[in-house]
């Protein structure tokens, strides 16, 4: 093992188990990213194999940093539903550095409360266990459903838009919207 590997946090929620992917959760990973309504808010769907580096660069980040996007399994199934977790992004972005919040999840999954359920746990992780002091995340203008979980996790939306620096300024999908919260707030609605 080389000594970039770090120990895997594995989180836990009523109905989850937040842990690491397995070359074997493949095929759950696939039917999410290449499904048009999952991805509705993505440039495109991800072919098989696209799927696949997806899936190798979740596990890379996560086996350097000991937390990322978590595969997030039913406990009453073990069936994979999707992601959620927390991610440094590398896109240059006016407010670098900072750690985002992330979540996606098979549209067979949505409209549970899974996704907050998970999301309230890796906030939970990133303020106490990471001692993080802000944490962000972002969409197309357009992902009010997103929108709407973000706001339900208490984070803020910033006035500024921008837009995505991987998009070309007239796509559809370019300008984005940025919440944030930061570890005092999250510390205040814990009370």
């Amino acid at each position: 093992m080389n000594d970039t590997h770090k120990l895997i946090q594995v989180l836990s929620t009523d109905r989850l188990i937040m842990r690491e992917w397995q070359d074997s959760n493949l095929s759950s990973l696939y039917q999410m990213v290449s499904d048009p309504d999952v991805m509705k808010f993505f440039p495109s769907v991800l072919s098989e194999a696209e799927a696949q580096d997806f899936l190798k660069g979740i596990q890379e980040r996560m086996n350097q940093n000991g937390w990322g996007l978590w595969a997030c399994e039913l406990k009453a199934t073990q069936e994979v539903i999707g992601f959620v977790g927390l991610n440094i992004p590398k896109d240059d972005f006016y407010f670098n550095p900072c750690v985002e919040i992330s979540w996606r999840l098979r549209k067979e999954f949505w409209h549970q409360g899974l996704a907050q359920e998970a999301a309230r746990e890796a906030l939970k992780f990133g303020f106490t266990k990471l001692n993080l002091d802000k944490i962000v995340a972002f969409t197309t203008v357009t992902n009010l459903p997103s929108q709407a979980l973000m706001a339900r996790l208490n984070m803020v939306k910033n006035a500024q838009h921008f837009n995505h620096p991987r998009l070309a300024k007239d796509h559809p999908l370019a300008e984005h919207v940025l919440y944030e919260l930061s570890k005092d707030s999250w510390l205040n609605h814990q009370k």
